[in-house]
């Protein structure tokens, strides 16, 4: 009798260990509440939609495992997927590994999402999770530059700074997450991709340190990374569209 094949298992890491210090003072970027619920719970319901992802798995500050525990447990969450909560690091890069390393034998596919982008539609979700059973070792949504780039030589902030070149917009993207990857390919980047400082904000810039090939699939405008103040409001704005047109 031929073995069966493994069921094909996504699940998503969500670091949220960091302090958002450009919201200015207060809680922790990833619990600001939008629309009356934290921001953290928008992005794990927002991984938890897709069909395909089977546990999110959220990194939280150390001090705030519990209290991050508690504030999932405090909302409605989808009773197919499951959830864990483990603590972070100093670095993304460092509360991304723990979160992989926190994940079942079982899981073939890995989302890594940012806490700051609650808004994801589940359609983006599901494009990334399907370019990467497809066979794509690392899949990132993007979206075409609105406005023109250039490269500047950076100098004291608030100086006037020489412009150094002005790269084809048509071949430049923004970049947004859910970012997806084999697994395999994911973990390789993060034992064997040393980056000093802050360490990587972007794991598909670790994967193509490798030599893997990294693709790109259309991002949406409301998956925005909610950074500043401003954000805020086009965020809540966005919310309330939703919950007028279909109860969301």
């Amino acid at each position: 009798m031929s073995e069966q094949p493994r069921p094909y298992r996504t699940a998503a890491v969500i670091p949220a260990a960091g302090r958002g210090v450009r919201l200015g003072p207060g809680a922790p970027k990833a619990l600001r509440a939008l629309g009356g619920t934290p921001m953290l719970v928008h992005a794990v319901r927002a991984m938890a939609a897709s069909r395909h992802v089977s546990l999110v798995v959220v990194v939280a500050p150390p001090e705030g495992v519990t209290e991050v525990r508690n504030l999932l447990d405090e909302y409605a969450l989808p009773e197919r997927t499951d959830f864990l909560v483990v603590p972070g690091a100093e670095t993304r890069q460092e509360s991304v590994k723990r979160g992989l390393d926190a994940l079942p034998d079982t899981i073939s596919a890995v989302l890594v999402h940012d806490a700051a982008r609650p808004l994801v539609p589940v359609d983006t979700v599901d494009a990334v999770v399907e370019a990467v059973r497809d066979g794509a070792p690392a899949v990132v949504p993007a979206l075409p530059l609105a406005d023109t780039v250039k490269e500047v030589e950076p100098g004291a902030p608030g100086a006037p700074e020489p412009v150094l070149s002005t790269p084809a917009r048509a071949r430049l993207r923004a970049v947004q997450t859910p970012q997806g990857f084999d697994r395999a390919t994911l973990l390789r980047a993060h034992e064997q991709v040393a980056v000093s400082g802050e360490g990587a904000t972007d794991d598909a810039g670790m994967v193509e340190q490798l030599g893997a090939p990294v693709v790109v699939v259309p991002g949406h405008e409301e998956a925005f990374k909610v950074t500043r103040p401003l954000d805020l409001v086009l965020a809540e704005a966005v919310l309330a569209r939703r919950r007028a047109n279909d109860g969301f």
